[in-house]
């Protein structure tokens, strides 16, 4: 219809995603969902779209598009100062600008018939823009332009509409437009005008519908914070996170796997001033010690947000805020995600640190690669036109108008901000490392200090101090071999997990406990059960700092467990991931905190206390349960029936029985819902009883290390005798009873693998455990592939041998 192209306001229920030349990515994409997933539960406030038709009709009927091509000829993007008075230049000239009357009186109307549906006088609107090549799979505009909320008032939503269309230049829009070689001119703004939702009186967020640093694809993330939801995007706070597990989700699980409590310190809520529509608040202690959302808000989010995955058919990026008023929650924007998305699976590159130093600075690190230079602190945007290319930019924050020089910088960090801020978002898109949330990088570096950025080594990003030397591997995934023995990984870390599932494996032949307890919860399990008789007073203040917001201090210790233990097994789904039960000693115990008050001091803990010796020992037992629920709700509320639990130092089929019975008394049965327990393989003794063993546990996994040192009477740990080379897997008198367990295992029918670095450190080490027969090896990541094509080698030759 030629008419509707020259239309000058389109209402959303006349708008769909085929409308993005007319109105915008933003505002097609809102039409759509307005128009066709309302029917489905999708609830979106509505609106309308002042058309990009509108915003060429102003330019030319005022002269001013001839004016803006006069003022950008000839423009370096580079050259800060002159973008900086172009940039202003043009503005001025879009705000002196009268809008035409017709366009006027399109406004005005609509804005009145949309007060009046929702019956008041004067509707409180958010006024966006929505470019037309906004939004694109191959660009990401990321807040180029402007956004103004709570806006109430026939005039001043006229003045907000008009500096919507100036934001179309602004610097860093104009300085993203050149580097992406989009002619100014070819883009048209348009806006949404559309109902604000008093996430003022509640809270807002951001979601994605995968992991937004590793690129995996059965997640949806959920950022929240108190307030209007700018101060996400922006950076200002660090945003409570939460994780929904798509594929149980849509079993009917409530599979919210993973939930980190944010500080969000500010929020953003509503002013009286019309000039001023919006200002800034403190936070409570009390609120910042509670989540956002409650679980089934989580769930209504992450449902909302795989429709409309499904809906689009990619990869999004959404925007959601919840009414204080009516307690609902909506819908306010849906984008393609354009950054992790578009990323090739086949080819995994992976930048290695060839050795490290002193560690200046920590923060949450946003993507995996490794940046360095000397530091250029950066107060506030006024001053950077003093950044130097090439340099580590620090600062409190970063919004849209810091993109000219982000483009420049070797790395970023900031004081504030999480994974989904804007220094974040804009960081991936450039392929920069940054560090967002160090909290005082900005007074803990110095300017011109030499320092070597990681977001290569987890969560955690790392600022080195000086330059170091690091390496990028890259593996090519194509056309790798299938083995009939199963390459398998061992993980602990459940930050890592995600990229590491991109990594073909059958699976987790050992997935760690301990990790998860030394970093995600760091407390003593008994200190928690008997914190009122802790008498460490230091130790029970770090515990009350840890455990905010929980009333009842074994719950942290159950959630914090089961969160780390589901986010190595959602990775990995729905291949196997065995879990090891925690296998401290008692000296590691004791370094946890709270931890010297329960603990003896053995001469040799390494033999000691531990294993399953412990679990079922009156005076550790009650921790062992909190372990049995953590697991249990692992497999039973979220789902993760892939998840095998493995019992560690189990000296006698006896004690697997005790144990085995606890465990089923804490609903965790052998054979139910699918349920396999298997013992690990790393004393004498479990080869000797292997078939007795054989009726306790569904299989079994040898411990190369503790089996050798245990076979050949020496302390791994003193690392005395490994000088002389004769603490290995390689010894005759280990290969032999490795041998008689994988025999005993295939004759009564039990799965058997093992877990250790042998297979990877030694060629004909792995030779020999295949030629056994061996069902399954489990390595570190970085060996996986590379043994995956030694085993496939391998088992060619047997196959050839055997014609």
């Amino acid at each position: 219809m030629p008419n509707r192209r020259k239309k000058l306001v389109l209402n959303f229920s006349e708008i769909t995603i085929e409308d993005v030349p007319l109105v915008g990515g933003k505002n097609a994409s809102l039409g759509e969902m307005y128009q066709k997933l309302i029917k489905q539960g999708v609830r979106v406030p509505p609106g309308f779209a002042v058309t990009a038709y509108a915003y060429r009709q102003f330019l030319r009927s005022t002269g001013i598009d001839r004016k803006i091509k006069r003022i950008l000829q000839g423009l370096d993007t580079n050259n800060l100062k002159d973008l900086a008075e172009r940039g202003r230049e043009v503005r001025k000239i879009v705000m002196q600008g009268e809008f035409p009357l017709e366009l006027k009186r399109e406004i005005i109307k609509n804005y009145r018939a949309l007060s009046k549906k929702l019956k008041v006088k004067a509707l409180d609107v958010a006024i966006r823009s929505s470019a037309t090549a906004e939004d694109l799979p191959d660009a990401s505009f990321a807040g180029q332009q402007e956004s103004y909320l709570n806006i109430r008032g026939e005039d001043e939503v006229l003045q907000a509409c008009k500096m919507c269309f100036a934001s179309l230049f602004t610097d860093r829009a104009i300085s993203y437009r050149v580097d992406k070689k989009f002619d100014h001119f070819a883009i048209a703004l348009s806006i949404a005008v559309q109902k604000m939702v008093r996430s003022d009186k509640a809270c807002s967020g951001v979601m994605f519908t995968l992991d937004t640093e590793s690129g995996f694809r059965d997640i949806v993330l959920i950022n929240g914070t108190w307030g209007l939801g700018e101060y996400i995007v922006k950076g200002v706070v660090n945003p409570d996170e939460y994780v929904v597990f798509k594929p149980t989700f849509k079993q009917g699980y409530k599979a919210i796997i993973s939930q980190k409590l944010g500080s969000k310190q500010y929020k953003l809520i509503y002013a009286n001033d019309p000039k001023l529509p919006t200002k800034r608040m403190v936070v409570s202690e009390a609120d910042r010690q509670k989540f956002t959302l409650k679980s089934d808000e989580v769930l209504q989010l992450a449902k909302w947000g795989m429709q409309i995955e499904e809906h689009y058919g990619k990869p999004m990026d959404i925007e959601w805020a919840k009414d204080g008023v009516t307690k609902e929650l909506y819908i306010v924007q849906a984008r393609p995600e354009t950054v992790e998305s578009t990323k090739s699976t086949s080819v995994i590159e992976k930048a290695i640190l060839s050795k490290t130093s002193r560690v200046l600075l920590e923060g949450a690190a946003v993507g995996a690669k490794i940046g360095q230079g000397p530091v250029n602190i950066i107060k506030n945007v006024k001053e950077i036109s003093k950044f130097k290319p090439g340099s580590v930019l620090v600062t409190e924050m970063t919004d849209p108008d810091w993109e000219p020089v982000m483009k420049q910088a070797a790395a970023i960090v900031t004081n504030s901000g999480g994974r989904t801020c804007h220094a974040a978002i804009v960081s991936r898109e450039l392929g920069i490392p940054c560090i967002v949330g160090t909290k005082n990088g900005t007074s803990r570096l110095k300017d011109g200090q030499k320092v070597t950025v990681s977001c290569a080594e987890g969560e955690v990003g790392k600022v080195y101090e000086g330059i170091l030397p690091f390496k990028i591997e890259k593996t090519n995934l194509k056309n790798l071999p299938k083995t009939k023995t199963k390459i398998m990984m061992n993980v602990g870390d459940p930050s890592q997990a995600f990229n590491f599932s991109f990594i073909p494996s059958d699976g987790v032949g050992l997935a760690r406990e301990e990790f998860i307890v030394n970093s995600a919860i760091k407390v003593h399990p008994l200190a928690l059960i008997h914190f009122d008789r802790l008498k460490n007073a230091k130790a029970k203040a770090k515990i009350v700092a840890l455990t905010v917001g929980y009333k009842d201090k074994k719950k942290f210790y159950i959630d914090r467990l089961a969160q780390g233990i589901a986010v190595l097994a959602a990775a990995f789904y729905p291949k196997d991931v065995i879990m090891r039960l925690a296998d401290f000693k008692s000296s590691e115990y004791a370094n946890l905190i709270g931890g010297k008050e329960f603990e003896p001091e053995e001469s040799n803990p390494m033999i000691g206390w531990r294993g399953a010796s412990r679990y079922y020992d009156p005076k550790y037992e009650p921790a062992f349960r909190l372990e049995c629920k953590a697991l249990k709700k692992v497999r039973n509320t979220f789902g993760l029936t892939n998840v095998k639990i493995m019992v560690p130092f189990c000296r006698t089929p006896e004690e697997g029985e005790r144990v085995l019975k606890i465990m089923a008394s804490e609903g965790l049965r052998r054979g139910k819902n699918g349920l396999e327990v298997y013992v690990m393989c790393e004393i004498p003794s479990n080869v000797i009883l292997a078939r007795d063993f054989a009726r306790v546990f569904d299989g079994f996994s040898i411990g190369s290390n503790d089996l050798t040192q245990l076979t050949l009477g020496i302390d791994r740990d003193s690392g005395i005798l490994n000088v002389a080379g004769v603490a290995n897997e390689k010894s005759e008198a280990v290969k032999t009873l490795i041998r008689q367990v994988i025999q005993t295992a295939k004759q009564t029918k039990r799965k058997i693998g093992i877990c250790g670095q042998g297979p990877s450190d030694f060629p004909d080490f792995a030779e020999f455990l295949v030629r056994e027969g061996i069902d399954s090896i489990s390595l570190n990541p970085d060996t996986v592939l590379a043994t995956r094509l030694r085993v496939a080698e391998l088992e060619k030759k047997l196959k050839a041998g055997k014609k």
